[in-house]
Parts: C-alpha cells; sequence; structure tokens
C-alpha cells in the first residue's frame, strides 16, 4: 500500500520534495492537474514529517556571540546572522515547545579563489586566438574565442554561465559597429545552447532555461582593446534556484600587450 511506499523511498523524501518544487515556475507548475497533485503531495509529506506545528522557542548560539532566539508565535525573522568566528567555534542549536523545526546552515567567506571549486558543477575554460599579431601573446586588436565547457551532475532550471572579460575589451556578436560577421559567423552554442545571453562591458553570461544532467558548453569571441594587467574574478556556473549548486574557476592574470 501507500505506507510500504513510502518506507521504501523515505530516506529520499527529502530529495523527493525539493525535486517537486524545483520543476515550479513563478511559484506554480505548468498544468492544473500538476499543480492539484503536487499540493497533495506536499500535504501529505507535510503530514508524516511535520504532524505538528512548531511552537515555543528556539534558540541558536556561536561560542563568543550573543545567542540569537526565536518565539515560533511572533512574527519575528527566522534568520541568524552569526560573524566569521577567529577559531573553531561550536555552533548550539536547541528547541523547546511542540514540533520538529527545519534548520538551513549557509557559511559565507571572502577567500580568495585558488583552486577549481566543484560543488554540482565542474566549468573549464580554453582561450584560442582567432586574429593574432604575434603567436603566444595578445595585443591591443587581437580576437580571441573563449571556449566553456561544464559538466552538471543534475539536471536544473535557471542555470547561469558568468565569465569575466578584461576591462575595455568588448565581447563581438552586440551587432555594434566594429563587429564582424565573418568573425562571429558560427559562434555561439547551437540550438542547445543558453536560452538568454547578456555580453556586458564587465563579462559574458549565458542563461539557460533547463540545464539536464551532464556536458555541455557555450563560446563567445572577444577583442582586447585596452592595454595591462587584469586580474579576474573566477568563472562561475550556478543554478540560480539551487544556490549551493555551482561551479567556480580561478583566472590567471591576464596581460594584454600595446
Amino acid at each position: 500500500g501507500d505506507d510500504a511506499l513510502y518506507g521504501r523511498f523515505s530516506k529520499d523524501a527529502g530529495r523527493l520534495v525539493r525535486g517537486i518544487l524545483e520543476r515550479q515556475r513563478q511559484g506554480h507548475w505548468d498544468l492544473t492537474v500538476a499543480n492539484a497533485w503536487g499540493r497533495i503531495a506536499l500535504e501529505r509529506q507535510r503530514q508524516r514529517l511535520e504532524p505538528t506545528p512548531p511552537e515555543g522557542t528556539s534558540t541558536a548560539g556561536l561560542e563568543g556571540q550573543r545567542p540569537f532566539e526565536v518565539r515560533w508565535e511572533d512574527s519575528a525573522p527566522l534568520t541568524a546572522t552569526f560573524a566569521w568566528p577567529p577559531t573553531p567555534s561550536k555552533l548550539t542549536l536547541a528547541h523547546t515547545g511542540k514540533g520538529a523545526p527545519w534548520v538551513m546552515l549557509e557559511s559565507h567567506a571572502a577567500i580568495p579563489r585558488t583552486a577549481p571549486v566543484a560543488a554540482g558543477y565542474q566549468i573549464q575554460k580554453t582561450i584560442e586566438p582567432v586574429q593574432q599579431k604575434n603567436p603566444g601573446e595578445y595585443r591591443v586588436g587581437d580576437v580571441a574565442r573563449v571556449k566553456l565547457s561544464f559538466s552538471a551532475q543534475a539536471g536544473r532550471t535557471w542555470v547561469v554561465v558568468d565569465d569575466p572579460i578584461p576591462a575595455g575589451a568588448s565581447i563581438l556578436g552586440n551587432g555594434l559597429g566594429r563587429d564582424s560577421a565573418l568573425l562571429t559567423e558560427g559562434s555561439g552554442a547551437g540550438w542547445s545552447g543558453p536560452t538568454f545571453e547578456e555580453r556586458g562591458f564587465d563579462g559574458y553570461r549565458g542563461y539557460f532555461r533547463e540545464l539536464p544532467k551532464g556536458d555541455g558548453s557555450v563560446e563567445y569571441l572577444i577583442r582586447f582593446n585596452t592595454p595591462g594587467q587584469y586580474i579576474l574574478p573566477a568563472t562561475r556556473i550556478e543554478a540560480m534556484y539551487s544556490p549551493e549548486m555551482f561551479g567556480e574557476l580561478p583566472n590567471r592574470v591576464f596581460t594584454v600587450l600595446p
């Protein structure tokens, strides 16, 4: 029966619920029937895992900092923020009262990226010369092709690929006066490419409405216009509605000669 089926998949219940919610677009599913069944499924899940609404007081504390306390009967915000401790510290969570509240933990730190990070996505970057005055170096006026190859461990909706460019450079393909139709012919990722592309002054961004599990790539052409040495932020791919799924690749110092 239903209870036996639930028992088989109880360990995956959280993932299944999350997958159901990620299929929503603008707060609802595509079909009326899907909305009806989705609401029923989520209500059944709530009855099994959270039959009693939370009541009482929840506390969160980090050693050396003022603890955070919330009463579920109040309308206080349910988000606690602690400063990054200088040494390893113990985080304490407690709840007094009815129910079993859920807790989500996130850590944010400004740490220089020195090695690639793969948390659901892997990304690689290659730069190939298209027009180059002197082999092995880039000068003002040179054109290069940038290819971003990535691998996704799971399918997600609305995934963005963000790649910075040196200051003063221009991404070809906007249709501006200095664009070259011959150079940009055939560039991009074809029919399976991003739903929308941003060719900004600070970088390239490609947005995928749906990105399935597996490998993919995007590419664009760039013309270097300003000499200098450029320290660029990391190239990044991220699921916009599942920000814990991302991949980052640090960029080396890029030199453009006069």
